[in-house]
């Protein structure tokens, strides 16, 4: 193992004609700080990346990034140096407001692979009532997951052809699914967060007006570990109007709510199909499983409004390349229907009792919208407003119209496909969409990530 700078072995190779590619070796000796020092020294000398690491040698990097992306504020520098971090026993309304952010990348616990029957639910009220409504979501989740792994046993035998362990775990995927409503957001997850310098600082200085307490103390708790693990690069200065603007605008506009109950619709169409129709042969040349090209952008921008349940919304959300608002939960637009035809017939009417006796038990908690959202479950339908331009959307409408998709948030994608397809299809746009959407697919339960 390397133990210097000079003893890194690095991949390159020669270019014809002249120059070279290298794949920089960090090994143990290179830090996320000191990567960032030698692609900012990149921009400025032509001497080459060996005469950089010579520098780099001989000065270090912190006092680089110290001087020159946090004090200066050349904030590109800070899009030279990654980092990956770890956040744990989050809220899901936490978790989606660190990934609220287009430039977010990383991974979250899936509701399919987490215990709920420990789990620990975050209970901001911290009464005795707000315990009681936690432990009442859970008694139930708990109650019609092996009700519904049994249903479901009766209902999609398992096929000569088909292996056990898949068949199970593929039964379980959908009881999971169907069971994910009735969890209160305030469930506690994991989520890993990876990202350049520049976007945590940039992200963070949301997130420390996020309406939610929890929320903005993650955004602290994260700065300071990033200051202890990055001290040159973090530690930027605070501007008063900037802090107070982003204050009152998370406050007072950061949650998407209407009293409209709008089911789908297309709400802006802003595409010029004069320019889109010069894309036609492209368009209709386009083979499956093949992005349309990001070019398209230039036509302009569509916009859908629909209600979805914020278990789903936990799902689109992970689409970064179109705009959503953050839906506020609440019980406003009611229950997905979905999550109760889908339980054994024995225990949907219990669903519905729980269902409303829980809404009564939340309004005399007195809590902000805010807090009640930690108490409602994941199965309330959200009014969501997407906003992207063709290349994004057709990836999202033809990614989550597959089988393999959470109902709720399948029957929005081929809405949007259809809408799509018939909106464009003079100009050439073609939509290819799974032939049996409906279909239960044992495969779901080969989507798993295990130890060999």
């Amino acid at each position: 193992m390397a133990k210097d700078i000079e003893s890194l072995r690095h991949a390159e190779k020669e270019l014809p004609g002249g120059g070279k590619v290298l794949v920089l070796n960090t090994g143990p000796v290179i830090s996320q700080e000191a990567e960032a020092m030698l692609q900012a020294l990149h921009s400025r000398s032509i001497g080459g990346i060996k005469a950089h690491l010579e520098i780099l040698r001989k000065k270090g990097a912190d006092k680089f990034m110290e001087t020159f992306y946090v004090g200066y504020g050349h904030k590109s520098i800070g899009d030279c140096g990654t980092c990956t971090i770890f956040i744990e026993g989050v809220s899901m309304l936490a978790a989606k407001a660190i990934q609220d952010w287009s430039l977010y990348s990383g991974q979250e616990a899936s509701t399919r692979y987490i215990d709920f029957a420990k789990q620990p639910f975050v209970d901001p009220t911290g009464s005795k009532e707000s315990n009681d409504i936690l432990e009442n979501w859970r008694s139930f989740y708990l109650k019609g997951l092996a009700a519904s792994i049994q249903n479901l046993s009766k209902q999609f035998p398992k096929n000569e052809d088909e292996k056990q362990v898949t068949w199970e775990k593929a039964i379980k995927a959908r009881a999971f699914d169907i069971m994910r409503g009735f969890l209160p957001s305030g469930a506690t997850t994991n989520l890993a967060w990876h990202t350049n310098f520049r976007q945590a600082a940039d992200h963070i200085m949301r997130l420390r007006h996020h309406p939610l307490e929890e929320v903005r103390n993650v955004a602290e708790v994260t700065e300071g570990v990033l200051q202890e693990a990055f001290p040159s690069s973090f530690g930027h200065k605070r501007y008063e109007a900037t802090e107070n603007f982003n204050k009152e605008w998370m406050e007072n506009s950061y949650y998407y709510t209407t009293p409209e109950q709008v089911d789908f619709e297309l709400s802006q169409n802003l595409v010029q199909k004069d320019i889109l129709k010069r894309y036609s042969t492209t368009l209709q040349a386009r083979p499956p499983k093949t992005e349309v090209p990001r070019e398209l952008v230039e036509c302009g921008n569509v916009q859908f409004k629909f209600l979805l349940d914020f278990g789903s919304f936990r799902d689109i959300q992970r689409h970064r390349a179109v705009h959503q608002r953050m839906p506020l939960v609440t019980t406003t637009h009611g229950f997905s229907e979905w999550y109760l035809s889908e339980l054994p017939t024995e225990i949907q009417d219990e669903a519905k009792e729980l269902i409303a006796k829980q809404e009564e038990r939340i309004k005399k908690l007195s809590t902000s919208p805010e807090i009640a959202q930690y108490y409602l479950a994941m199965g309330y339908q959200l009014p969501n407003q997407v906003t992207g331009a063709l290349p994004a959307l057709v990836y999202l409408a033809e990614l989550r119209a597959t089988r393999f998709v959470h109902p709720t948030l399948r029957k929005k994608a081929i809405q949007m496909a259809k809408v799509l397809s018939d909106e464009f299809k003079n100009e050439g746009l073609v939509i290819h969409l799974d032939k049996d959407p409906d279909r239960f697919d044992v495969k779901r339960g080969e989507h798993d990530i295990t130890e060999k």
